[in-house]
């Protein structure tokens, strides 16, 4: 659940039909607020919030360009500037010490075990993964719409490959952890 809550603003953007992509801009960045807004209430730490501070920070940009420039050029390729500042923005918690799935981990792990080495590699690893497929389909969405194939079928199967990759990813990496600790939580 915690991850479909992180990734909900870019969920919202994408269902929003292309030729209101203004409206989705903006349904995206009111529901990163909410979710950055109700997590902080519910406890959690913004260190534990990189994406979906990140996410809104994306959304706030977005939504002005598209409203103030709503044929710019940059609007085919929003969906690869999508997965690009999600490489970012995944990319730059790697960089300073602080995979973001690992605030994601945290609240299903017990506190005993955020410091293991197994815990804060794999979520190094899990996090490596994500941000290796949100390049991969930031490239691959660029070419798709450098060919003339914006919103095609096949756009739409790189940006769910995009996230659904990763997500397998994590679950199996996830299961191979706990099999590896026995005695961690369920």
């Amino acid at each position: 659940m915690s991850y479909l809550r992180t990734f909900l603003p870019w969920i919202v953007y994408s269902v929003v039909p292309s030729s209101h992509w203004q409206w989705g801009a903006l349904a995206g960045l009111l529901v990163a607020v909410a979710v950055v807004a109700q997590q902080l209430r519910a406890g959690r730490t913004p260190d534990a919030l990189i994406i979906e501070i990140g996410s809104a920070v994306f959304f706030a940009v977005i939504t002005v360009v598209a409203f103030t420039s709503p044929d710019s050029p940059a609007h085919p390729y929003s969906p690869a500037i999508s997965a690009a500042s999600l490489a970012l923005i995944a990319g730059v918690s790697l960089a300073i010490g602080r995979p973001f799935t690992l605030g994601i981990a945290k609240q299903s792990v017990p506190r005993e075990y955020w410091g293991q080495p197994l815990f804060v590699r794999s979520n190094v690893v899990i996090t490596s993964v994500w941000t290796g497929a949100f390049a991969a389909s930031a490239v691959v969405l660029g070419m798709i719409v450098h060919a003339g194939g914006a919103g095609s079928p096949i756009a739409i199967a790189a940006q769910v490959a995009g996230f659904v990759v990763p997500m397998l990813f994590t679950i199996r990496c996830a299961a191979a952890v706990r099999a590896k600790a026995p005695n961690a939580a369920r």
